[in-house]
């Protein structure tokens, strides 16, 4: 069984990555090969980097950038749930990206995103070019959510259509495929 994390990109107050998070962590359950752990980075807390030597040399000083390290190299795939701010995604995704090199390379990553009428695609297309400069290889199949808040119903929960299901279906069939790949 391969090890996916789920990482949610957003730390503002009230926020909506973890309702978006929840309900694709609860459709994962549905499937069996990957074993999911959701990370949040609001409770990583990473601060802004602060290691003095460059990612790709593993000589961590900081405890938290050891367990941030130790996290991420126990993954074989990924997922980034992330927003979209101005055309971009949040800074807290390019700085828990920019703290590792090693421990992301060669391995897939996916996508949910969330904004207005882009549905977040515009930082997904950011994020692959970040993601391939640190050797992982970015899922053409994604689940992309125009009009986020359309679908956060009163109790904050996020109700998904049938076509964010088959978006999600499309991308985890990809996101094994790769995993497979390579893995081996």
């Amino acid at each position: 069984m391969y090890q996916l994390k789920v990482i949610v990109a957003s730390t503002r107050p009230g926020r909506k990555g973890p309702a978006i998070a929840k309900w694709f962590m609860d459709l994962l359950q549905e499937q069996s090969d990957f074993e999911v752990e959701l990370i949040d980075l609001k409770e990583v807390n990473l601060p802004f980097m602060d290691e003095p030597e460059h990612p790709r040399l593993q000589k961590y000083q900081h405890e938290h950038t050891k367990a941030w390290s130790k996290k991420i190299a126990a993954a074989d795939a990924f997922v980034f749930v992330t927003p979209e701010y101005n055309f971009g995604y949040p800074a807290t995704l390019k700085n828990a990206l920019d703290f590792l090199y090693q421990e992301w390379t060669y391995k897939p990553v996916g996508f949910v995103s969330y904004g207005g009428i882009a549905g977040g695609t515009r930082s997904v297309q950011m994020l692959k070019q970040v993601v391939t400069a640190l050797k992982m290889v970015p899922i053409v199949e994604a689940v992309h959510v125009p009009f986020f808040t359309k679908f956060i119903d009163d109790q904050e929960q996020f109700v998904g259509n049938e076509g964010h299901l088959r978006m999600v279906q499309g991308l985890l069939k990809e996101l094994v495929w790769w995993t497979n790949k390579l893995k081996s």
